[in-house]
């Protein structure tokens, strides 16, 4: 599978469902990735918490595996807004 880096013009190659994006600006890429960076250190400290591997797929409780939850949906609605 081709990789697209998120903040690409060419990231709608691989996107079944919204058929039309714009061209974000510099500041929106920056935003985004900010975004993103921010979340992943987040999942990362979660993982560090809960003595559990960073990249994993097991958190060590309930409630740090419902954080990574809430924690990627923010992610995804901030990077909806920036995109819209």
């Amino acid at each position: 599978m081709t990789k697209i880096d998120s903040t690409s013009d060419d990231r709608t190659a691989n996107n079944a469902v919204r058929h039309q994006y714009r061209v974000l600006s510099e500041a929106e890429k920056a935003d985004m990735q900010a975004i993103k960076d921010f979340g992943a250190a987040f999942i990362t400290k979660l993982h560090e918490i809960g003595g559990t591997l960073p990249g994993g797929d097991r958190f060590a409780s309930r409630d740090l595996s419902l954080a990574n939850t809430h924690m990627e949906d923010a992610v995804m609605r901030a990077v909806r807004h920036i995109t819209a």
